[in-house]
């Protein structure tokens, strides 16, 4: 139970926000093959038909 004492509320809200922010960033930056709809990495909806 001591590990769980170590990390505070803000430290997980941070790296939740830091997750979030690092996907985003990865669907504007990598191409629609690899995040974009239908992506290898990070799906984000259906293909365009």
């Amino acid at each position: 139970m001591d590990f769980l004492t170590q990390f505070s509320f803000d430290e997980i809200a941070a790296s939740l926000l830091a997750c979030l922010l690092v996907r985003e960033l990865m669907v504007l930056a990598l191409p629609d093959h690899i995040a974009g709809p239908g992506g290898s990495l990070i799906d984000t909806g259906e293909e365009e038909a």
